[in-house]
C-alpha cells in the first residue's frame, strides 16, 4: 500500500501509474476474491450472485452492459467463480482462467436454470444490490430453498477499503479534475453572460481534454439556482453578483481496466459578492476545514458528519445544511462509506470519501465545497488540492 501522503502528489501518482502492469491489476482482483471467500466463510453464506453494478467489474474487470439478458457471476463458497454471459457479449470479456470460469449462454437457452444449477442446494445466497428485480425473481423461483440477502452486507466493507491500485486511480482522477477547478478559479472558464448549460458543456469538454475517459456530471448552479444542490444546468444566463456552484467529476481508467471516479465542488462569485454571502461562505469554509482535519480511519461517518454540521449550526446556518457531509467513492460516484448521521461505523483505513458540506438559502443563493479524502492508519489526506478560498471571477 503506498503512503497516502504521496497520493496528493500528482507527479508521484503518475510515476506509479506508469509502472502498473496487467499483472498488478490481476493480482489485485485475486486478492479481492480471496477476501470475498473469507467473508462467505465467516458469515456462513453459501453463494454470491453478482449481476449489474460495480461489484462485478471490481472482481472480474468486466463491466456488463445494462441489458435485459442476464449476466451473472456465481461465487460458491470454496469454489472458483463462474461468469455467465450472453453469447453475444462474450467477446467483451477478458478471460482469466485462474480467477473465473467463463460460460457464455446461447440465445434461446435459459440462463436462470444455469444459475439454479450452479447454486444447487445452497441455502443462503447474497445477490447484487443492482440486480434487476425481474432477474432476482426468476432466480428465486428456481431456487426456492434458498434465503436471499443483499450482497452489500458482505462486499461494502471490502470495497470500502481500497487497495493500492484503486488509490492510485482515484488520485489520478482527482488530479485531472483539479486541473479544471484551477482553470475555473483562475478565470479561464468564462462565466459572465453565459448560460449554465454552456458552462457545463465547457467543463465537461475540459475534463476529457485533460484525461478523463468519461464525464459523469458537471453541475452549474448560478444565483438562486446555487441553492439547489443537484441543480440541472439550464438556460439561465450567469450575471454579475451571482454565486455559482460548480460540482463536476468523471472517470479515469487505464487501458481496458474499469475506471475510478472523481468528484469536486468549488463555489465562486461573479464580479461582486452579494449581501450576506460572505458570512455564509466563511461559515462553510470553516466547517469543511474542520471536517478535513478530523477525518481519520477511526472516526465514524456519523461523528465526522457532526463535525461539519455542528460548525455550520454554530454559525447560525444549521437549517440550511440539508444533506449528508459526504459519500464514499470508487468505481461508483456514490458508494460506502457514507459520512452521514446514519453511519455509526468507523470509516476504516484506506477509505475514499467526499467531504462536502453545503449551505443553501432557498430563493437567494447557496454554496458547497467538496474534496475527496483518503484515510490512512491514523490520518487522512485530501486528493483535491485546488483553493477552497472564496474567489471572485
Amino acid at each position: 500500500m503506498p503512503s497516502i501522503d504521496l497520493l496528493a502528489d500528482s507527479a508521484e501518482v503518475a510515476h506509479y501509474l506508469g509502472v502498473l502492469s496487467e499483472k498488478d491489476f490481476r493480482e489485485a482482483r485475486a486478492a479481492r476474491l480471496e477476501g470475498v471467500q473469507r467473508a462467505l466463510e465467516e458469515t456462513r453464506t453459501d453463494a454470491l450472485v453478482l449481476s449489474l453494478g460495480a461489484d462485478l467489474p471490481w472482481l472480474t474487470g468486466y463491466e456488463a452492459m445494462p441489458l435485459e439478458r442476464l449476466t451473472a457471476l456465481v461465487v460458491l463458497r470454496g469454489e472458483m467463480p463462474v461468469l455467465l454471459v450472453p453469447e453475444l457479449e462474450a467477446p467483451r470479456v477478458r478471460p482469466d482462467d485462474e480467477l473465473f470460469s467463463l460460460r457464455p449462454w446461447a440465445e434461446g437457452s435459459d440462463p436462470y436454470d444455469m444459475v439454479a444449477g450452479l447454486l444447487g442446494t445452497a441455502e443462503s445466497v447474497a445477490v447484487s444490490d443492482r440486480m434487476w428485480a425481474t432477474a432476482l425473481l426468476e432466480i428465486q423461483g428456481r431456487s426456492r430453498q434458498a434465503g436471499y440477502s443483499a450482497a452489500s452486507s458482505l462486499l461494502a466493507p471490502l470495497r470500502g477499503q481500497k487497495d493500492a491500485v484503486e488509490l492510485l486511480l482515484l488520485a489520478r482522477a482527482a488530479h485531472i479534475t483539479d486541473l479544471v477547478a484551477e482553470e475555473i478559479l483562475a478565470g479561464e472558464v468564462p462565466l459572465l453572460g453565459r448560460p449554465e448549460r454552456e458552462v457545463s458543456a465547457d467543463i465537461a469538454a475540459r475534463l476529457i481534454t485533460h484525461g478523463l475517459q468519461r464525464v459523469n456530471f458537471a453541475i452549474v448552479g448560478s444565483g438562486p439556482n446555487s441553492a439547489s444542490p443537484h441543480h440541472e444546468p439550464g438556460l439561465r444566463v450567469i450575471a454579475g453578483g451571482d454565486p455559482v456552484v460548480l460540482d463536476f467529476g468523471g472517470v479515469f481508467a487505464l487501458g481496458e481496466e474499469p475506471g475510478y471516479c472523481s468528484d469536486t465542488t468549488r463555489t465562486v462569485v461573479v464580479e461582486q459578492v452579494p449581501d450576506g454571502f460572505g458570512e455564509l461562505y466563511q461559515a462553510l469554509h470553516v466547517a469543511q476545514a474542520a471536517a478535513l482535519r478530523e477525518a481519520s480511519s477511526s472516526i465514524s461517518g456519523a461523528s465526522l458528519d457532526a463535525v461539519a454540521r455542528d460548525a455550520i449550526s454554530g454559525a447560525g446556518f444549521g437549517s440550511y445544511f440539508i444533506h449528508r457531509t459526504g459519500h464514499g467513492i470508487g468505481l461508483e460516484e456514490h458508494e460506502d462509506p457514507y459520512v452521514a448521521s446514519v453511519n455509526p461505523r468507523p470509516l476504516g483505513p484506506y477509505a475514499a470519501f467526499s467531504i462536502e458540506p453545503g449551505i443553501y438559502i432557498p430563493g437567494r443563493f447557496g454554496a458547497r465545497i467538496e474534496d475527496i479524502c483518503v484515510t490512512g492508519e491514523h490520518h487522512a489526506v485530501s486528493l483535491n488540492r485546488s483553493s477552497r478560498d472564496m474567489v471572485i471571477v
